[in-house]
């Protein structure tokens, strides 16, 4: 199979990747798409039975279409999220290839084009858009050996309480993921320790209003830099059950144990650090900072919506916060399942280009980098808070094309007035 030549290649076949294929083809930018597997394999198969979308469908969605199969105010569950996708990749005509593998792309020796290699032959690009996104490589702990008596899966892996064996479970990590299924299993009757580390948990909902709507209005979506110190602080929020506000003590009241941040283990026993109070209690300031926000928003612009007084009163400390436990027997505790609810990292092994920082992320300026040519879409905080959420990555994917489409301006205007100069010479 010979060499094919495209203008932009895409790498990734999820929401990045259609986001950016909708905008370079209203540019008039030819491109291809490569997918290794299927359209938003991610949402498919890697990721929990229960899982639903964190944002009401009104607001997690491309702005060109709507859900056909989920209501407004509802959730989108995991399959109803992949057809959107692939209803949206027919609608707009994405010329997307799944079950190609990118395997390396390089720059080709003078030129400014790239040499890209696949599972299915051979390419040369103008440029590359890695739309991989963020959730590339689990990231687990080298904290218990995996020769212990346990069982440890990423929540990557995770699918139901009946996936696990019979025993008590330990979930490490508080962020959506984490507090979403250690709520699950315990619901299914298991006992599970939750392991809390810094977190923020926004009302699901406050005065009529979703969570989603308030962080829009009060411009926090657009909030351009993280503040000082919050770089690895996660966002508790579900909206399983129809959506509910996370909230830890509720947990401990349903029967929840929560325990500090995980810190280290040895002979059959995980210790905590002293900080369960301290993380608890900075969540809960992120929670009525919200409403207190979201309070003085309704009186300065007049809006009717109803009084919600309860929403900021607080439950005392259960004896789980108030007397922490710092270490924990696994063995007499009965756990016999540990899942790392811990997040991942990325992995661009394929993109052969000098474009990374030394911990391996991307050094971009809202997804363009220094070398002409190399673009990123659907990284969290590309350019605002909002960025790794559906709606978010679709804004950012109207950059970066247009990005494209202005260098490709540039050098139209350089090969024209060189074919010019050729021919004046003849």
């Amino acid at each position: 199979m010979g060499l094919k030549n495209v203008g932009t290649l895409i790498v990734g076949g999820g929401q990045a990747g259609i986001a950016m294929s909708e905008h370079l083809s209203n540019n008039g930018e030819k491109h291809i798409i490569l997918e290794r597997n299927r359209i938003a394999e991610r949402w498919r198969t890697e990721r929990w039975d229960s899982l639903v979308a964190n944002g009401p469908a009104w607001h997690d969605r491309f702005p060109s279409m709507k859900f056909s199969d989920v209501d407004a105010d509802s959730f989108a569950s995991k399959e109803s999220v992949t057809n959107y996708f692939e209803e949206y990749a027919k609608m707009i005509k994405a010329p997307i290839r799944c079950g190609v593998d990118v395997m390396s792309v390089e720059k080709k020796d003078g030129s400014s084009n790239f040499h890209v290699v696949t599972s299915n032959g051979e390419f040369e690009a103008e440029n590359i858009v890695a739309a991989t996104g963020p959730f590339q490589k689990p990231i687990m702990p080298p904290i218990v050996s995996s020769e212990e008596a346990v069982l440890q899966l990423h929540s990557n892996d995770y699918v139901n309480p009946a996936q696990l064996p019979d025993g008590n479970v330990l979930v490490v990590g508080a962020g959506s993921s984490g507090s979403q299924i250690a709520d699950e299993l315990l619901r299914s009757g298991r006992e599970v320790y939750l392991s809390v580390g810094p977190h923020q948990r926004p009302p699901r909902s406050y005065r009529g209003r979703d969570f989603c709507w308030w962080l829009g209005v009060l411009g926090k979506w657009d909030a351009t830099k993280l503040e000082p110190g919050k770089e690895h602080v996660t966002i508790a929020v579900s909206g399983s059950h129809g959506g509910f506000t996370v909230d830890f003590r509720k947990l401990a009241a349903r029967g929840m144990r929560l325990v500090g941040l995980t810190q280290s283990y040895d002979n059959g026993v995980m210790q905590f650090a002293d900080d369960l109070k301290h993380n608890i209690t900075e969540g809960d300031k992120n929670y009525l900072s919200v409403l207190k926000e979201a309070d003085l928003y309704i009186e300065q612009n007049g809006i009717d919506l109803p009084l919600e007084v309860d929403a900021h009163e607080i439950d005392p400390d259960p004896d789980c916060i108030s007397k922490p436990i710092r270490e924990l027997n696994l063995a007499e505790a009965g756990i016999t399942t540990i899942i790392w609810a811990t997040g991942y990292a990325v992995d661009y092994q394929w993109l052969k280009a000098d474009v990374f920082d030394e911990n391996g992320k991307p050094v971009h300026q809202r997804g363009v980098t220094d070398m002409q040519g190399v673009y990123f879409l659907g990284l969290p905080w590309q350019s605002r808070r909002g960025s790794a959420f559906i709606w978010g990555v679709w804004h950012d994917a109207k950059y970066v094309a247009d990005q494209i489409s202005k260098q490709r301006s540039y050098l139209d205007y350089h090969r024209h007035t060189l074919a010019t100069a050729s021919q004046a010479a003849e």
